[in-house]
This record gives C-alpha cells, sequence and structure tokens, in this order.
C-alpha cells in the first residue's frame, strides 16, 4: 500500500490567502482556484475588478494542472509548436499559463489557478501560493 498525501481545506485556504496576499501587494486584481488532485474545487475567490470571465479561467487552469501533471503552460506551448490536437479535448481546457500543480514528496496533491492579469503574472502569483505553502508544511 501505498500512502497518498491530499490538500486539506485549511491547507487550500492557506494558498489561496498567500495567492491573494501576492496580487494585493501588486495590485493584481484576479480570480484565484485551489483544487484537490482530481481537479476538484476546494477554494475559490474572484477578488473586486477581476473580470467575470477570470473565474472560469482559474477553474479551469487549476484543473488542467492537477490533472495533467504539468503546468497549464505546457500545453498552451505545445498548441503554439503545431500540437493543436490538444483543442479538440472537450472536458480538458484550461491550456493557457497561469495553472501550477502542487507537487508534495513527488506526489501532486493539487494545483492552483490564476487569471485576470498577464498570463506569466497568473502563474507568479500562484507560484508564490505554492512556494509558501511548501516551506510551511515542510
Amino acid at each position: 500500500m501505498k500512502t497518498t498525501h491530499y490538500l486539506t481545506l485549511a491547507d487550500a485556504e492557506f494558498l489561496l490567502d498567500q495567492a491573494q496576499k501576492y496580487a494585493i501587494e501588486h495590485s493584481f486584481n484576479v480570480s484565484i482556484a485551489v483544487v484537490d488532485a482530481t481537479g476538484s474545487l476546494l477554494t475559490f475567490k474572484r477578488m473586486d475588478g477581476a473580470a467575470p470571465i477570470s473565474a472560469t479561467v482559474s477553474l479551469e487552469k487549476a484543473k488542467c494542472s492537477a490533472i495533467s501533471h504539468k503546468p497549464s503552460k505546457a500545453f498552451e506551448d505545445m498548441i503554439k509548436n503545431g500540437r493543436g490536437g490538444f483543442l479538440s479535448i472537450s472536458n480538458f481546457v484550461g491550456l493557457l499559463e497561469g495553472g501550477l500543480p502542487i507537487v508534495y514528496e513527488g506526489q501532486v496533491v493539487g494545483a492552483v489557478g490564476v487569471s485576470g492579469v498577464q498570463a506569466f503574472q497568473d502563474a507568479e502569483i500562484a507560484q508564490h501560493a505554492i512556494e509558501k505553502f511548501l516551506a510551511q508544511v515542510n
């Protein structure tokens, strides 16, 4: 039998809080989604001023990263490099930069998805939250 790690609600709320703090410090208005390893939503926040579409996009980025075990940007890059077949997968969206998997002790335990500013900034917010989370659990 293998031990499986998973995110608790407290873990997800910590990740969300860290992402929001970073966004506020940089005057970013974004939506932030935290999902578990199956891509199921644990916590979500759309900050004041964030575009309504960012709510859907942030969740889809997080789901993409959790299920694929890859940053969502990997798929954006593959599509840009001619692998358009990924666009035909109807239940796999969020193929844009800004979703990052959370890897703890070699296992993907979830993901953070952010949307609302430039794609690299979305990813920066998610990365910051994940780094803060991993620093406090290690």
